[in-house]
């Protein structure tokens, strides 16, 4: 019997032992639920992605139906930039940094579709720089992916591409406008053992931004190895997922439209 008086104990509140199992366990909670959390996060970002580019199919089908079936020769439309510094709207084709999207912005609502939500935000504005901008990372946001400007793809009639379903028109990527062979397209020439993304890997003139091209659930920290994922757009309008690769599974037709 108490007499009616608390319990000492009770009135004293935890122990600090007792707080410390407490805290303990919550970081173990922390620490088993983090990862998952991420990868919930990542799987939003990446499903936003794949619906970006299944827009700009939209918007690619209704360009070929008002112009003979052709697809777009985008010149020298190989920089990330809507607007110029002034705020200007960039005619397509008109260089100075102008992005390839340009070319279908009378057929959106808004340039964000061409935004990838797992393109990070870095100050060199990846490959390219626009120093005269007030934020020259931003300009990246809304042009995230790279378009196929192989020799064969501009310009072309749709009509003479071998399967449009096999047919890639652009994907994620460091570079928007990925034409330099297996220097920076995911091909490696149909030479097996050889390396796509040349000027990517390590040693490469922009590996820092390899990360940006495998950028998808990411599974590694190495800087030339990420066990992810790019995203891509096919001709017909489908969207897939490429696993990081060295070129081997990617045949060159999927860059030239052709038979071989």
């Amino acid at each position: 019997m108490t007499n009616g008086q608390e319990n000492p104990r009770k009135a004293g509140g935890f122990t600090l032992i007792e707080l410390l199992v407490v805290i303990s366990i919550i970081a173990v909670l922390l620490a088993i639920l983090m990862p998952a959390m991420r990868r919930i996060r990542e799987q939003g970002r990446d499903v936003a992605c794949k619906s970006n580019l299944k827009n700009i199919g939209l918007a690619l089908a209704m360009y070929l139906d008002d112009f003979e079936r052709k697809i777009p020769d985008t010149l020298s439309s190989n920089g990330f930039l809507w607007n110029d510094a002034a705020g200007v709207p960039l005619r397509p084709g008109s260089g100075s940094g102008a992005y390839w999207g340009t070319f279908y912005r009378t057929y959106l609502k808004e340039t964000k579709i061409f935004g990838c939500p797992s393109l990070q935000r870095v100050p060199e504005g990846l490959i390219y720089t626009y120093s005269g901008y007030p934020d020259p990372a931003a300009v990246i946001q809304h042009a995230a992916y790279g378009l196929n400007h192989h020799s064969r793809a501009r310009g072309r009639s749709v009509n003479t591409i071998r399967r449009p379903s096999e047919f890639l028109y652009c994907s994620d990527h460091a570079e928007p406008r990925p034409d330099g062979g297996s220097d920076d397209c995911f091909h490696n020439n149909d030479r097996p053992g050889t390396l796509n993304l040349t000027s990517y890997r390590e040693g490469g003139s922009r590996a820092f931004t390899y990360r940006q091209i495998f950028r998808h659930s990411i599974r590694y920290p190495d800087p030339y190895k990420t066990g992810g994922r790019a995203n891509i757009l096919w001709l017909d309008g489908h969207v897939s997922h490429l696993q990081e690769t060295t070129g081997d599974d990617v045949p060159l037709r999927w860059y030239t439209g052709d038979r071989s």
